[in-house]
């Protein structure tokens, strides 16, 4: 019988990646609602890219042996400017962020011996 532990240390990084994939490329492709979000942070859509390549280099960290948990840091962090912007300026709803942030930090908790440099 598979160790449950190792499945799920694997199912979550998976559905993450699916996530911040997803929401990566949407930023990039330049997706009405993510234009309109950045519009609204005042940033200026410059941060829109950096925001979708931050959330894409991440996930590749993911994946890349020994380099998971600074994959997961990186999304730690992007969640928490995240849940910070709806709370102070966006709006309604940190939710999806605050869930997306909380399984990254289970995934940095999983794998924090490798950020010992």
């Amino acid at each position: 019988m598979p160790d449950l532990r190792k499945i799920i240390h694997q199912i979550i990084p998976a559905l993450v990646s699916l996530a911040f994939l997803a929401a990566g490329l949407s930023k990039l492709a330049g997706a009405e609602m993510m234009v309109q979000t950045f519009d609204t942070l005042g940033f200026g859509q410059w941060f829109r890219y950096l925001t979708g390549l931050v959330e894409i280099s991440a996930v590749i960290l993911l994946w890349l042996p020994g380099k998971r948990a600074w994959g997961a840091a990186l999304l730690v962090a992007t969640m928490l400017g995240a849940v910070a912007s709806h709370f102070l300026i966006i709006g309604p709803s940190a939710m999806p962020a605050t869930v997306l942030g909380l399984l990254s930090a289970l995934i940095l908790y999983q794998n924090r011996d490798q950020l010992q440099l």
